[in-house]
């Protein structure tokens, strides 16, 4: 068991947990996640390690609760426990030394990207890092980023605040001002991924890109996570997260994606209508 000890409200729906995870906040680099059980019927979610404290021997989770399990999950509290807590999974971050990176975050994907412009920045990295939202209020670690990064662009798709537009609007900005970038990181919704690598692709910028495709295990088994990149099969588990987006069939990603759409959007109105009922048992 593994207790929580603190949650935050990071922005609607959108969780900040800190977790006893001794083991994990020793061995975690910039890149892996851990896949999370609330319980014995509970999915496994494989969830970013956001951040790490040693000292107390925590790390950092972010939940978006969209889901049944990511709602159930965004549910508890803090002194609460979480049944399972395994990692660090997945490759870590490839970071060289003294690179120019443009670290680009949408919505959740944020916080994926934080750490990583972390770990370039403690090599003595150079970090742009643009992050976005479709409003003010689904903008998540501005503050962090600002404290660690050497420049944040903040963008929103209705211009509630920061520049209004695109996260790939502010990218082509600093590439029309003539801003070189040794590698760009890109992380958020799947049709974000992509605008980006189109924009880097004819310019030969090296993309990387962080999926999140449906995973079970975590150790390569289920083959349920399988991408294509490059033409070969790779399983985001043991060979990602990270790959070139360069290399990515985003066309194939998507439809996996979307093969349980159906029986996820049932799994949520069953747990919404459990839920009211008991809220309304309860007055």
């Amino acid at each position: 068991m593994h207790r929580i000890l603190s949650k935050e409200i990071l922005a609607p729906d959108v969780v900040r947990f800190w977790i006893e995870g001794p083991h994990i906040a020793r061995k975690r680099k910039p890149g892996q996640f851990v896949i999370v059980r609330t319980g014995e019927d509970g999915e496994r979610i494989p969830l970013t390690i956001a951040d790490v404290d040693k000292i107390r021997g925590a790390i950092s989770i972010i939940v978006q609760g969209v889901g049944k399990s990511t709602r159930q999950l965004n549910a508890l509290n803090e002194g609460d426990a979480i049944l399972d807590l395994a990692g660090p999974l997945g490759r870590a971050t490839e970071i060289h030394p003294g690179r120019k990176v443009c670290c680009i975050g949408g919505g959740i994907g944020t916080a994926v990207v934080y750490p990583i412009a972390c770990g370039v920045k403690a090599l003595h990295g150079e970090v742009v890092a643009i992050i976005g939202g479709r409003t003010r209020d689904l903008v998540i670690l501005e503050k962090e980023l600002r404290a660690a990064v050497d420049q944040v662009i903040v963008t929103t798709d209705d211009g509630s605040y920061g520049d209004k537009g695109l996260v790939t609007d502010a990218l082509k900005a600093l590439l029309a001002e003539g801003r070189h970038f040794d590698e760009v990181v890109a992380v958020g919704p799947l049709p974000m991924m992509r605008a980006v690598v189109e924009v880097t692709r004819p310019l030969g910028i090296p993309t990387t890109v962080s999926l999140n495709p449906v995973m079970v295990d975590g150790t390569g088994m289920c083959g349920g996570c399988r991408v294509s990149v490059g033409g070969e099969q790779k399983f985001v588990c043991v060979d990602g997260p990270e790959f070139d987006g360069h290399q990515v069939d985003f066309e194939e990603l998507n439809a996996r994606l979307r093969a349980y759409r159906e029986q996820e959007a049932e799994s949520l109105r069953l747990f919404d209508q459990a839920t009211l009922c008991r809220s309304s048992q309860a007055r």
